[in-house]
């Protein structure tokens, strides 16, 4: 059976889950995750795609990204499979594969879910139990988005740049963001969307996104997606 396409669109953000095969760990030293940096910046930087946000975890990978064509983020993670794979194989003598099938992935509304997905992404160590605050833990985007420190792979979205005026009212208004946690019900959609190759938006983004590439972009039966409320917003982004 032919698996079914990814949902892309240029120019919208994409959340993208790679994982470790049978969720082995994918990263064994601060120096595979600096080269995994390293090789992500350049082929993101090659094939015009922003990182807005990222986290390496242990077995498994949070990236936020926008690329300029359709093709764009696969190709930026078809680069890093093949520079990555051959590092760690030659680095630590082992053979095979990584990282499971495909990566995951899933279409996001920048306004109003791109700051959500951002929290959802640089949390992850918080939610694992690894640290206690996010700035805790060096491996993800949020030591430049939140603290401003210099990051090469990180380019912020209009959205995040529209927090405010000047860096440090930008970056004060960025970490209240993290006063609050995300609810259940979020943090499930965006799971599951990802998991699933599905879109993160309201259902008007739901249907448009559904029109550009002719197939349903929601989990659940075919059909249209829910109605929306009368200020077109879900409830569950009240975080």
């Amino acid at each position: 059976m032919p698996r079914r396409a990814r949902i892309v669109a240029a120019g919208y953000p994409m959340h993208v889950i790679l994982r470790g095969i049978d969720r082995a760990a994918v990263f064994f030293d601060d120096a595979d995750r600096r080269y995994f940096l390293e090789w992500l910046g350049t082929a993101a930087a090659q094939e015009s795609v922003a990182v807005h946000a990222y986290v390496l975890m242990t077995n498994h990978v949070h990236l936020l990204m926008t690329a300029e064509r359709d093709a764009g983020v696969a190709a930026v993670m078809k680069h890093l499979g093949q520079r990555y794979v051959q590092y760690v194989n030659r680095t630590y003598r082992r053979t095979g594969g990584l990282f499971e099938g495909r990566f995951r992935s899933a279409v996001i509304e920048a306004d109003p879910y791109l700051l959500a997905c951002q929290r959802y992404i640089e949390l992850n160590p918080v939610r694992a139990s690894m640290v206690a605050a996010p700035g805790d833990f060096f491996w993800s985007s949020y030591r430049a988005n939140a603290l401003g420190e210099p990051d090469p792979v990180v380019t912020p979205h209009p959205v995040y740049g529209d927090l405010a005026s000047s860096d440090d009212a930008r970056l004060a208004a960025y970490r209240r963001l993290f006063a609050g946690e995300l609810s259940i019900e979020l943090l499930q959609r965006l799971r599951d969307c990802t998991n699933g190759g599905f879109v993160v938006g309201r259902p008007q983004f739901e249907r448009q996104i559904a029109a550009m590439v002719g197939r349903r972009t929601w989990k659940g039966s075919p059909g249209r997606p829910p109605k929306e409320t009368d200020d077109g917003a879900q409830t569950e982004l009240a975080v």
